[in-house]
């Protein structure tokens, strides 16, 4: 059984999907597997998928479903039900990961905690001109190479959060303040997730909520939240901005006002979401 999951939803961004495989390449911990939670691609974007799979040499696996607008917390629960470890880090496709990323996450794991790190934003310059054989060389990683000179000429954005700190005693002073979850850096136990029955699949459209409703019903079922700021550290490459669905917003707010921890649009359906 791998050490941990790591579940990436994906969508139809199949050069994105070989810079974050590159980065799993050359992660410090080799004993996980990936689930690509694919929420609908379309099938010559599948037969890339495929084949950057069968050229990674990693544990990959590929989870498909039809493409009917805005699922990916449906596909995330799949994966959880999928997922060969009871160990999970959920990442997004267009995320690129720190050598030492897998690592993080598992060293700070603990019964009854959430880790949530945070991310570069990569300008569309460097984006553009990023190539897998880059990422395996480690070229985001260089403190003061060229990702610091992008921020401060090209357009890179929160560079401080790329920077990887070693030091248990630094970390703890850098992560002393709360964090929310972001659903691109995230971990936590199988069975907190199930507690409170995985994602809401009642959120169709992106932007805001999925995180934040994840985030909320863990905090009510009594699990803490750890921040994992420059030691799960990863690339986030550049795209247009979604604009935030007022319809998820006030389905938040009425999670809040119920107090709900065991949504019934999730793992179990209990209730159709579709």
């Amino acid at each position: 059984m791998p050490a941990c999951t790591v579940v990436i939803a994906f969508y139809n961004k199949p050069d994105y999907l070989a810079l974050v495989l590159a980065g799993f390449q050359r992660q410090t911990r080799r004993d996980f597997e990936i689930l690509i939670a694919d929420d609908g691609s379309r099938e010559a974007v599948v037969r890339r998928v495929h084949a950057l799979m069968a050229d990674s040499g990693l544990n990959v696996r590929h989870l498909w479903q039809e493409d009917r607008g805005f699922r990916k917390n449906r596909i995330l629960n799949e994966a959880i039900r999928q997922a060969a470890s009871d160990y999970l880090i959920f990442v997004d496709g267009d995320c690129v990961p720190h050598r030492a990323f897998v690592e993080a996450h598992l060293y700070h794991r603990a019964p009854d905690r959430v880790l949530t790190g945070r991310r570069v934003n990569l300008s569309a310059r460097l984006t553009a001109r990023l190539t897998p054989e880059q990422v395996r060389a480690g070229i985001l990683e260089r403190p003061f190479g060229r990702v610091f000179r992008d921020a401060l000429w090209g357009g890179t954005r929160r560079w401080e959060q790329g920077v990887y700190l070693p030091s248990g005693a630094l970390r703890r002073w850098v992560n002393r303040k709360p964090r929310g979850l972001i659903g691109c850096n995230m971990s936590m136990w199988r069975r907190d997730l199930e507690a409170v029955n995985g994602f809401d699949e009642r959120y169709q459209a992106p932007g805001f909520g999925e995180d934040s409703d994840i985030d909320h019903r863990l905090r009510l079922a009594g699990k803490t939240v750890l921040g994992l700021s420059n030691a799960a550290v990863q690339y986030h490459l550049h795209h247009r901005e979604l604009p935030r669905a007022e319809a998820n917003r006030d389905l938040f707010e009425s999670v809040k006002a119920a107090g709900v921890v065991r949504t019934p649009y999730g793992l179990v359906r209990e209730a159709p979401a579709d």
